[in-house]
C-alpha cells in the first residue's frame, strides 16, 4: 500500500467506517418496521429512487441548482470581497454597513423569500437574490475580520520605512488575512446551496428544491432523499474545490 493511499486511510478511514455501521443500522431499523419506511425510507430505497430518477434529476434538476448556486456564490465572493476591503479601508463606511450586515441575517429566509419572488418573479433571479442574502455575510465579515486582525507589528515596521497604506494592504494585510477570508468562502459555498434550495421550494419550475418540494407533496419520502442527497453531495463538492484552491494559495503563501 502506498503512503498516500496509507495517510488517506488514517485521515478518514474512522469517518467511513462509522458511515457504514449508521447506513447498516439505519437499513436495519427502516426493514424492521421500526420506522415507517414513508417516512425514513431506508438506505437501499433512497437509491433505488435516484437510480429510477437519475437521468430526470442529472439532465434537469441538478444542472439548474447548480447553476444558480454559482451566480449567487459568484456575486457573493466578489462583492463581499470588495465591500469586506472597503470596510477595511473606510471606519465611516464600517459603521454604517456592519449594522445592516447584521440585521440582514436576522431576517428570517422564508419570510423574505416571497418579496424576491414578487420582485423578480418565478426567474432565476428570485432564487439567487436568496443565495446572496445568505452567502454574501461569510465572506464579508471574514474578509473584514481577517484584514483587522494581526500583523500591527509589521505595519508598523512597513511605516517607519515609508510604506504607504496600500503597499502595507498588499504585502502585509491580505496574506495574513488569506486563511480567514478563505474560511469565510468554504462556509459562503455551502450556504449557497442552501439558499438555492429554499429559493426553489418557495417558488420554482426545476431545481432539486423543486423536485424535492413536488416529491414531498406526493408521499414519496425517498424521491425526497434521493434529492437531499444529491444535494449534500453538490455542497460536498464545492467545499472541497474550494479546499482545493486553499491549499493551492496557501501552499504559494509558505513558498
Amino acid at each position: 500500500m502506498t503512503t498516500k493511499w496509507k495517510n488517506w486511510i488514517s485521515e478518514y478511514g474512522l469517518f467511513l467506517l462509522v458511515a457504514i455501521c449508521l447506513i447498516s443500522l439505519w437499513e436495519w431499523v427502516v426493514v424492521k418496521g421500526m420506522v415507517p419506511s414513508f417516512i425514513v425510507p431506508s438506505p437501499s430505497k433512497i437509491w433505488h429512487a435516484l437510480v429510477e430518477n437519475i437521468r430526470l434529476l442529472m439532465i434537469v434538476h441538478v444542472p439548474a441548482t447548480l447553476y444558480e448556486v454559482l451566480i449567487g456564490f459568484g456575486i457573493s465572493l466578489s462583492g463581499g470581497l470588495l465591500l469586506g476591503i472597503r470596510m477595511y479601508f473606510s471606519k465611516v463606511l464600517e459603521k454604517i454597513l456592519y449594522p445592516f450586515l447584521i440585521i440582514s441575517q436576522t431576517i428570517p429566509l422564508i419570510t423574505i423569500s416571497p418579496i424576491f419572488i414578487m420582485w423578480f418573479g418565478y426567474t432565476i433571479w428570485s432564487k439567487v437574490a436568496v443565495t446572496i442574502l445568505i452567502a454574501f455575510f461569510p465572506i464579508v465579515v471574514s474578509t473584514y475580520d481577517g484584514l483587522k486582525s494581526g500583523g500591527q507589528e509589521y505595519r508598523e515596521l512597513l511605516m517607519t520605512m515609508g510604506a504607504n497604506r496600500w503597499m502595507i494592504f498588499k504585502k502585509v494585510q491580505l496574506p495574513m488575512a488569506m486563511p480567514s477570508i478563505l474560511s469565510g468562502v468554504k462556509m459562503s459555498v455551502v450556504y449557497s446551496v442552501v439558499g438555492a434550495t429554499i429559493g426553489e421550494w418557495l417558488g420554482a419550475s426545476e431545481g432539486l428544491g423543486y423536485f424535492s418540494r413536488r416529491m414531498s407533496s406526493n408521499l414519496q419520502a425517498d424521491a425526497v432523499f434521493a434529492a437531499i442527497f444529491l444535494l449534500s453531495l453538490m455542497g460536498l463538492i464545492l467545499f472541497l474545490c474550494i479546499t482545493f484552491i486553499e491549499k493551492q494559495i496557501l501552499k504559494k503563501k509558505l513558498r
